[in-house]
């Protein structure tokens, strides 16, 4: 990996992009040269001051041709949404672009006249665009590809992914858009048709990465219930109500899942469903092969510190692939094919 330093400039600062861009401040090997806003209110506005940190001189903008005449070398692309217009022009432009957006974990998978505009605009620029994050990213492909490197047969791969919601003083979130705290019934299918076209996506790529092309992708949902009333930090859930969610996405091959993600969501694990074996947050992967393995990962911190260390879950692993990506030939380019993130921490 080159020990220059990369210019880049930051696109937009939601949640995750606020702890992005306050990753690039930091950075030994990173220069902020830019800052892309969706909000009127925040133009003009200094990047540092956006971020907690103090000013650094750079200006947040609206404008796409500001951003571009800024010079970046890489925009950390992490908008809600993907705007292909944009993409392109950034590209095509010569910028890299590192995004937390999922559509593009496998470029096979993606709309054809997408592919080929944006593969065009890559090679007009000399310049490639790598999809990452956590989940799905870190957990459904750079982590499975370490532990896949001691197989020489996959049975199954299951990852289980568990997320507790309690704590969080969000009521609009946890019940209204979440459904915690509402009678059972069917899952919401656009919900569930959304999470699968993620991890459809980065499973695709780390199956043919490895040989074994999927044959199909399946999801499912389900939901377990309260056994009792319960508080939580978001308000009250009464007996019988939902208190966990479970998603199953499935790549299947040869008709049996290869490789599964189960997202276990939940705000009490006093539920109905004592299979699910809810535990603490964090991950749970489990290699079925002629090498078994079954690896946990929890987060040990206190909860009054959860909600400011979840962030750099998804942020960091972009920000730490900038070098990578600036260094790739030009492209979508997915994680299989770039080498292996290295942070770089002084």
């Amino acid at each position: 990996m080159s020990a220059k330093t990369c210019k880049v400039a930051q696109w937009a600062t939601g949640n995750i992009g606020t702890r992005s861009l306050r990753a690039v401040i930091e950075h030994p090997r990173l220069q902020l040269v830019g800052l892309w806003v969706h909000s009127k209110d925040k133009a003009g506005r200094d990047a540092g001051e956006l971020c907690g940190l103090p000013p650094v001189g750079v200006k947040a903008t609206n404008s796409i041709d500001d951003i571009i005449a800024s010079g970046p070398d890489c925009v950390l692309y992490m908008q809600q949404g993907a705007n292909v217009d944009d993409l392109c022009k950034l590209l095509a432009a010569g910028i890299n672009v590192v995004t937390t957006r999922v559509e593009f974990h496998e470029p096979g998978l993606l709309d054809p006249a997408v592919r080929a505009r944006i593969e065009d605009a890559c090679r007009r620029g000399n310049a490639s665009l790598h999809s990452t994050g956590s989940s799905p990213g870190f957990s459904t492909e750079a982590l499975p590809i370490v532990l896949l490197s001691l197989q020489r047969r996959l049975d199954r791969l299951t990852i289980d992914e568990f997320a507790d919601v309690s704590s969080r003083n969000s009521p609009e979130m946890i019940f209204h858009i979440m459904g915690f705290g509402k009678p059972p019934a069917a899952f919401n299918e656009h919900m569930l048709a959304h999470i699968k076209e993620g991890f459809a996506k980065s499973f695709a790529a780390l199956a043919n990465a490895i040989g074994l092309p999927l044959e199909e992708t399946t999801v499912q949902g389900e939901v377990g219930c309260v056994l009792k009333r319960t508080q939580i930090a978001a308000g009250i859930l009464e007996a019988g109500t939902v208190g966990a969610q479970r998603i199953t996405i499935s790549g299947l091959r040869g008709g049996q899942p290869l490789l599964q993600m189960r997202l276990n969501w939940y705000v009490s694990r006093d539920v109905d469903q004592p299979s699910w074996k809810l535990r603490e947050s964090g991950w749970r992967v489990l290699v079925e092969g002629d090498v078994p393995l079954d690896v946990s990962i929890t987060y040990p911190v206190a909860p009054e510190d959860y909600a400011a260390m979840t962030p750099g879950l998804t942020a960091h692993r972009a920000v730490n692939a900038v070098h990578v990506v600036c260094e790739a030939p030009a492209g979508i380019r997915t994680t299989a094919e770039l080498p292996q993130v290295i942070t770089q921490l002084g």
